[in-house]
């Protein structure tokens, strides 16, 4: 038979100092498998936390960039626009002085009778050769009939040199031309319903459309948003 010895006081401390041991290391073992995935976890959560904090604050700043360039294009903008109606409203401001100049000196030109008179017989023929008719009639200031007659007469005799056409103009003593107007003559024809405005005023506000592209190129020139030119 076979004799079973018991463990000594020795060997079982031994025993279990080795069981002890070895569950110690399995411990610190497990512990360490814990505390590196831990680790592992807090690191790719920080990262997480770090590209999303990264990210919002690239998307707050891109937000903010963009804010700030719309508002610069605005103010820039703005003080374009402003600007170009200041220079604007100071180039219509010259054009007016310079119409309302020309306005003003629109009556001088009837303090010398005969180049006064010569006027008025080119206004009259530009009338007739316009009208094209047998009969007319003149409206004319008051203060202008003499003078009148006198540039009408060698308007009717050109027109016939010229046209080899008679025409016979008489002034329209009913409707005379205000007598605040600068000078010049309306002739009409078509038994009354047709009339050339060849007064003084109304020839300066032809030539205030016909003349104001020349006039803007010659005082600022050529307009470099102007595509198209006649």
């Amino acid at each position: 038979m076979s004799q079973i010895h018991a463990l000594s006081d020795d060997q079982v401390g031994q025993e279990l100092r080795k069981m002890t041991a070895f569950i110690k290391q399995e411990a610190e073992e497990k512990a360490r498998e814990i505390e590196i995935k831990a680790n592992e976890e807090f690191a790719i959560e920080k990262s997480k936390l770090v590209r999303q904090e990264t990210d919002a604050i690239d998307s707050t700043y891109a937000k903010k960039f963009k804010q700030a360039q719309m508002s610069q294009q605005i103010t820039r903008s703005t003080v374009a626009n402003k600007t170009r109606l200041k220079v604007l409203g100071a180039r219509q401001e010259l054009l007016d002085d310079i119409f309302e100049a020309a306005s003003a000196q629109l009556g001088e030109a009837t303090s010398d009778q005969g180049r006064y008179q010569d006027i008025l017989k080119g206004l009259i023929l530009e009338g007739f050769y316009a009208m094209n008719e047998p009969e007319l009639q003149i409206r004319a200031r008051k203060a202008d009939y003499d003078v009148v007659r006198q540039a009408s007469e060698a308007a009717s005799q050109e027109y016939k040199e010229k046209t080899d056409k008679d025409v016979k103009a008489t002034i329209d003593e009913e409707n005379p031309v205000a007598e605040g107007s600068a000078g010049g003559v309306v002739i009409v024809g078509g038994n009354g319903k047709i009339d050339i405005d060849n007064t003084f005023e109304a020839r300066l506000n032809l030539l205030k459309d016909s003349a104001l592209p020349a006039m803007r190129k010659a005082l600022f020139g050529d307009n470099p948003n102007r595509k198209f030119f006649d």
